[in-house]
C-alpha cells in the first residue's frame, strides 16, 4: 500500500525549525507512530523537536513534588534524554531565557520561574506542555528519512497545536490539508486488519 503515494514528493515544505514533521501511516516505532514533532532545530549540525500528540498518563506534579497543580500533562516527547523534562510554551515574553521556535512559540527558559507561574495560577495547560525527552536527529539524517518517505514537513497553527494534541491530531492535520492528505488521514494503523 506505501507504493500508493510518495510522502517525500508530497512534502512542498522544506524541514526547517518551526515546522512540523508528520509520520507516514505505516511507521510502527514506538516513539512515533502517528506522531507529530514540532521541529524546534534544524541546521548544518542536526535537528531536533518534540513528539506532541503522545500523551503520557502521568502529571507534572506526579515528576515534581514543587508543582501544585494537576492539570499539567506530560507527553513523551522522543527517545533522547528520556528522564529530563523540557517544554514548548506561548510565553516567550514572560520566561526569560526563551529561545523562539516560531512566532507564537517558545522552547525554554526559567524553569524555577515557570514553576512560580503555575503554583499562583499564571499559567494554564493551553499555555505549555511539557514532555520527558526529545527527538534528534544527527546532520543529514532528517533530510536522509524525508527522501524515504518516512515524514511529511508541513506548516502548522502554534495554537490548534497546544490546544488540540491529542492522538487524534495526527490524522486531523493531515485532514485539515486535503486531497492526498486527507486520503492518508484515514489509512487504518494496521491495513492488513481492513
Amino acid at each position: 500500500m506505501k507504493e500508493l503515494f510518495d510522502i517525500a514528493k508530497m512534502s512542498l515544505v522544506k524541514p526547517s525549525k518551526g515546522v512540523v514533521l508528520i509520520s507516514e501511516p505505516f511507521n510502527d516505532d514506538k516513539y512515533f507512530q502517528r506522531s507529530v514533532v514540532c521541529l524546534c532545530e534544524h541546521n548544518e549540525k542536526g535537528s531536533f523537536g518534540y513528539v506532541v500528540n503522545n500523551r503520557l498518563d502521568v502529571k507534572l506534579s506526579d515528576l515534581i513534588p514543587a508543582i501544585k497543580s494537576d492539570e499539567f500533562k506530560v507527553g513523551l516527547g522522543g527517545p533522547m534524554s528520556p528522564n529530563n523534562i523540557y517544554y514548548l510554551h506561548t510565553l516567550g515574553e514572560e520566561i526569560e531565557g526563551s529561545i523562539e521556535v516560531k512566532k507564537g512559540l517558545y522552547t525554554g527558559g526559567d524553569f524555577n520561574q515557570i514553576i512560580t507561574l503555575i503554583n499562583t495560577g499564571l499559567i494554564n495547560s493551553s499555555q505549555i506542555q511539557f514532555f520527558l525527552g526529545y527527538s534528534g536527529w544527527s546532520a543529514g539524517q532528517l533530510e536522509d528519512e524525508i527522501k524515504r518517505s518516512s515524514w511529511i514537513v508541513s506548516d502548522f497553527d502554534v495554537h490548534q497545536m497546544m490546544e488540540g494534541n491529542d492522538k487524534n491530531y495526527w490524522k486531523e492535520i493531515l485532514a485539515e490539508k486535503g486531497g492526498k492528505y486527507q486520503l492518508i488521514s484515514n489509512f487504518p494503523l494496521n491495513p492488513s486488519l481492513n
